[in-house]
């Protein structure tokens, strides 16, 4: 047989999830930042150069302005002072006539490679509504964008001069640099999110199964002695030992159930086979008694010894009826009780915790009640009337279970137990402690009955008030048997 192998346990995948929930928000945080500040850099580059452009075309009309500059002295006249302008914005600045042919620079013009604008260029100039045209383009050699921004020149009688195109070189590596920078900062934070989010998954995955552990292995230790499990928390697992909790309860009520039918199956088989018992031995007595009647004779000198005779036979028959009687006694005989002392006001908050329903409210006066009772008997009549009363409930209303312990005298106590369910109608009210009756479409009947046989074998005794679509109470009377008397 191939051995199955082992997979992952639930803690680790519960860390391994929270770890990758995070480094995937890391990651993402880390990426959006850094489309953020190409962006920005890319925002703030395009700001800067046309603050130089508008700077630098405003230098070029105002040298214009006051100079002679024309046509064809252009070249003469603005040679150094473009160079000036240059200097003093940091760009480079060419100067080509109306037909796009290379004029003057402020560089060599032997390093101008471009002597000439254009075609498409120039048309787009001399076509646009306010003399300017910019583009980019990337430039390889370089490793950077290029902005071309190209101007008409004019004079005082808006006469066309020149145009002046000057190219500003953007490096794609320097947002690089600035999220280079910024990066240190992010790396830092990141790898204390990640180990901080790994210490938190960590504790919290444990904490998890470590609970969800601790249940399955009260669980398993149980075996076929189950007993409820007492979880304090308000959570998720809650709702699941409470119904583990009251799939016991509800399992030791069928159990008992099952083992009183059989109990009854057992006790009609018994019955029929002590009345064949007994019926055996009174045909032989009535025929004795028949044979002796008939035969009767005062004379005869044996007539003692058959009068001895008939009353042995009778003896033999009568003790063997009782044999039979005392079999069937010890055969019926129900398990003793074992009771205990304690206190009742703590042990009716744990049958109420067991239920574990924000709907049930204990009522107790008294903060400590001695009670000398037999706790499973205690436990399964509470468990039958909650369980009664939650199953009770009216679709669209709250359900609301009332539950009040009060000591009313030294010797006894009682337990109220009220809904707002459905309710019993009043007819059926005298029939509800019968057994097999019940107003449910399932379920035996024979939880009440059973209810009320415990508690009227201490001497108790229960009521019912029930109104139809209002709710119904329950009462029960003990006494606390602290006096040693039932």
């Amino acid at each position: 047989m191939p051995i199955a192998k082992r997979s992952i346990s639930l803690q680790y995948k519960i860390f391994l999830g929270i770890i990758i929930v995070a480094i995937m928000s890391i990651g993402s945080i880390t990426l959006i930042s850094y489309l953020v500040i190409r962006k920005a850099a890319q925002r703030q580059n395009q700001i800067s150069l046309q603050d130089k452009a508008t700077v630098l075309f405003t230098s070029l009309d105002y040298a214009i302005d006051h100079s002679k500059a024309n046509k064809d002295n252009i070249r003469l006249v603005l040679k150094n002072k473009l160079q000036e302008i240059a200097d003093i914005n940091k760009l480079d600045i060419i100067l080509y006539d109306i037909h796009g042919r290379y004029l003057v620079s402020n560089r060599d013009d032997d390093l101008i490679l471009q002597k000439k604008i254009p075609i498409d260029v120039l048309g787009k100039i001399t076509n646009s509504d306010n003399g300017s045209y910019d583009f980019q383009f990337y430039d390889e050699s370089r490793d950077a964008t290029v902005t071309s921004s190209y101007r008409i020149l004019r004079d005082s009688n808006y006469d066309t001069l020149a145009i002046a195109y000057f190219p500003s070189y953007f490096n794609n590596n320097q947002f690089v640099d600035i999220f280079n920078r910024y990066i240190k900062f992010i790396i830092l934070i990141n790898i204390l999110a990640v180990i901080l989010s790994a210490l938190i998954s960590w504790r919290i995955s444990k904490k998890i199964t470590k609970t969800i552990s601790s249940i399955s292995q009260k669980i398993a230790n149980e075996g076929y002695d189950l007993k409820p499990i007492r979880y304090a928390e308000q959570d998720e697992l809650s709702i699941l030992v409470g119904a583990y909790n009251r799939m016991i309860y509800q399992l030791r009520e069928q159990s008992e159930l099952k083992a009183q039918v059989e109990r009854e199956i057992a006790w009609r088989e018994m019955a029929k086979q002590v009345a064949h018992e007994v019926k055996n031995p009174l045909t032989p007595m009535k025929l004795s008694i028949q044979n002796f009647e008939r035969k009767f004779d005062r004379e005869d000198p044996k007539l003692e010894e058959k009068v001895k005779k008939l009353s042995s036979t009778m003896v033999d028959q009568i003790d063997l009826i009782a044999q039979v009687a005392n079999a069937f006694s010890v055969f019926a005989k129900l398990p003793e009780r074992k009771d205990v002392i304690f206190d009742i006001t703590a042990e009716m908050k744990q049958i109420v915790n067991i239920f574990n329903k924000n709907d049930i409210f204990l009522h107790q006066e008294d903060t400590k009640i001695l009670m000398k009772f037999d706790k499973i008997y205690l436990t399964r009549i509470m468990t039958n009337l909650i369980t009664n009363a939650q199953q009770a409930v009216v679709e669209g209303r709250k359900s609301i279970i009332e539950i009040t312990v009060k000591k009313i005298s030294k010797s006894k106590i009682r337990i109220v137990i009220e809904d707002n369910g459905c309710g019993v109608p009043h007819k059926k009210q005298e029939r509800i402690f019968e057994p097999n009756f019940t107003t449910k479409s399932s379920g035996t009947g024979l939880g009440l009955t059973m209810v009320k046989k415990m508690i009227e074998e201490y001497r108790g005794s229960i009521s019912v008030y029930s109104e139809e679509n209002v709710g119904s109470r329950f009462t029960i009377v003990l006494p606390l048997g602290m006096d040693g008397r039932f």
